[in-house]
């Protein structure tokens, strides 16, 4: 009899620890995992000294984390989607930007985590539907240094002599392949709107073969950089992004990877990564602030 009610908590209790929960104010969803999982990594932050980098050590707590696409996709009207446990190149990056930006500031809630990413992943850090999310990352980049979050460094000097131009049209020109504008047509042209008016903007980046171990890529890229990989293919910015990591033979990238279907803290070196894929040009890099 001991056992039978032993196997059924046990099993109401993974059934509980499983459901998704709503936040108290309805805009926010996750399950009892992710907050657990949070608070663990917030409270574990609080031991670091001055001197080790955070970006990292939140970053390297996904290592093996599954690769997963379209994760934000699940809620409609659209909601904060808070998940943890799968993550893509993007939402890892959203993710540790958030635990960074909480733990620097002495907030070490879920519910501190929960806000600060809403800044991060929204316009203006509002959620107010599918077309006001930072879809396109230049877009993320601007607006979240404008909120004081990061900041990208992009001048005239070597290594950062490429030039890109933006003329962004992919998800406007391909809204059949996305789910949620599929469902509502009338979204895209809010969509087309916030494409348009980034067109022309220009942006500094490191040209691919510029990408090696030399003392002006070393004193270019830090440890914990948001490296964004710049693309030609036409209608897109950004093709992968993650966190640049030094090591003895030259950079390598924390990331999300989607032929690896897991996070990983690549051994390939980051230029023979760039190098591999036709269509990848360049990178640019972005500091998250206040660590």
């Amino acid at each position: 009899m001991k056992t039978y009610i032993y196997i059924i908590m046990c099993t109401l209790l993974t059934f509980l620890h499983c459901q998704e929960v709503l936040s108290a104010d309805g805009n926010a969803v996750y399950k009892p995992a992710d907050s657990t999982f949070v608070e663990r990594l917030l409270s574990e932050s609080m031991a670091l000294k001055p001197t080790d980098n955070k970006v990292l050590f939140f970053a390297r707590k996904f290592i093996g984390t599954p690769y997963v696409a379209k994760t934000l996709e699940v809620a409609d009207p659209e909601r904060l989607v808070v998940n943890t446990r799968q993550l893509d190149c993007t939402t890892l990056v959203e993710t540790v930007t958030a635990l960074t930006l909480c733990s620097s500031d002495g907030k070490y809630h879920f519910h501190d985590f929960v806000s600060a990413l809403r800044s991060v992943r929204y316009r203006g850090g509002v959620c107010s539907g599918y077309p006001s999310r930072l879809h396109y990352f230049s877009e993320w980049i601007v607006d979240n240094s404008r909120k004081g979050f990061v900041e990208e460094e992009g001048h005239d000097t070597a290594p950062f002599v490429g030039k890109q131009a933006l003329r962004l049209r992919f998800m406007g020109s391909n809204h059949d392949k996305y789910p949620i504008l599929v469902k509502h047509p009338d979204m895209v042209t809010d969509i087309r709107r916030h494409e348009r008016l980034l067109d022309g903007k220009e942006f500094s980046f490191i040209p691919k073969s510029m990408v090696k171990d030399s003392p002006e890529m070393r004193h270019a890229i830090a440890d914990g950089d948001i490296i964004a990989i710049t693309t030609s293919k036409p209608g897109l910015d950004i093709a992968h992004v993650g966190f640049a990591v030094w090591k003895p033979d030259g950079l390598h990238l924390l990331n999300a990877s989607m032929t690896k279907k897991k996070v990983v803290e690549d051994s390939e070196l980051l230029g023979s990564y760039l190098s591999r894929h036709k269509t990848f040009t360049g990178i640019r890099r972005v500091k998250i602030l206040k660590y």
